[in-house]
């Protein structure tokens, strides 16, 4: 590996070895990894909660911090590096102590995550992966957080922010940055990113009341799940267009009966008898 001028052109010079940890914290760390270490029947299977380990010392992943794995897992640096570039979870430069990200998926997209994002940047004057001066706020465009029933979504550390507009959104960075208490929508309360990131190292949070917190999916998301279970889903047999026979009313399904998108009104000749369809033909007929 060589160093690189602010240009980006290479100089041809070895880059040198990262700097060790201090001794007193090396220690602290070594401690923690033991203790993630034990917990696989291989050593290397550690190497994704390490990483977050190191994460929770300096906010992100170091070069030594890569160097640290590396050490006490038996590993190449280069196969931590691998790892550590591949998963967007794990920072390769200093961020913000709220890692803001805006959901820009499809559906929190056209429900309004774009202009969420955008007024973000212009009020926080910083672009996509860039943090705020004062090192509180580092904004970045995030994929689906599976929270689609409350969209648009906005995440702080991984929190849920839910239902968002690009004035509430405001307010939220607005609040992280002058150290206003701020509440996630459901969820855990809110801590700091290398907080965060020890945690999901597999630390305990030890914060009073944070394990018993709670806040699942919305309505629409579980309806997949009860139908896996055999429950009926509150529906009802709407008839196309101005309805049935007279006299008819809709009812409740009973739970042999199946709904799909196929119950909709379709432009068939059962149901728009200006274009009737003939018989179906079987195939190769």
């Amino acid at each position: 590996m060589t160093t690189s001028s602010p240009e980006g052109v290479g100089l041809g010079m070895p880059q040198l070895p990262p700097p060790d940890y201090p001794d007193d914290v090396r220690a602290r760390l070594e401690a923690d990894a033991r203790e993630v270490i034990a917990r696989y029947p291989d050593s290397r299977s550690a190497l994704l909660p390490l990483l977050h380990l190191v994460q929770s010392e300096e906010g992100h992943v170091t070069r030594t911090g890569m160097r640290f794995c590396a050490d006490v897992l038996a590993l190449t640096t280069a196969e931590v590096t691998a790892v550590a570039t591949f998963y967007s979870m794990y920072r390769r430069k200093p961020s913000g102590d709220y890692q803001v990200g805006v959901c820009t998926n499809t559906l929190c997209a056209v429900m309004g995550g774009d202009a969420i994002f955008e007024a973000l940047q212009e009020h926080l004057g910083v672009g996509n992966g860039e943090t705020t001066d004062d090192g509180k706020v580092t904004l970045e465009h995030i994929e689906c957080n599976a929270a689609c029933d409350f969209a648009p979504v906005v995440m702080v550390n991984w929190e849920f922010f839910d239902n968002q507009t690009p004035g509430s959104a405001k307010r939220l960075v607005d609040d992280l940055r002058s150290g206003a208490p701020v509440e996630p929508t459901r969820g855990a309360p809110l801590c700091t990113f290398k907080e965060t990131a020890r945690i999901l190292a597999g630390f305990p949070d030890e914060r009073p009341g944070a394990v018993d917190a709670t806040g699942g999916a919305g309505p629409a998301s579980l309806i997949g799940l009860r139908l896996a279970k055999g429950e009926a889903p509150p529906a009802r047999v709407v008839h196309p267009r101005a309805g049935g026979p007279e006299g008819t009313q809709p009812h409740d399904p009973s739970p042999s009966e199946h709904l799909s998108s196929h119950d909709a009104p379709q432009k068939t000749s059962a149901s728009d008898p200006a274009h009737p369809a003939g018989p179906t033909a079987e195939e190769g007929e």
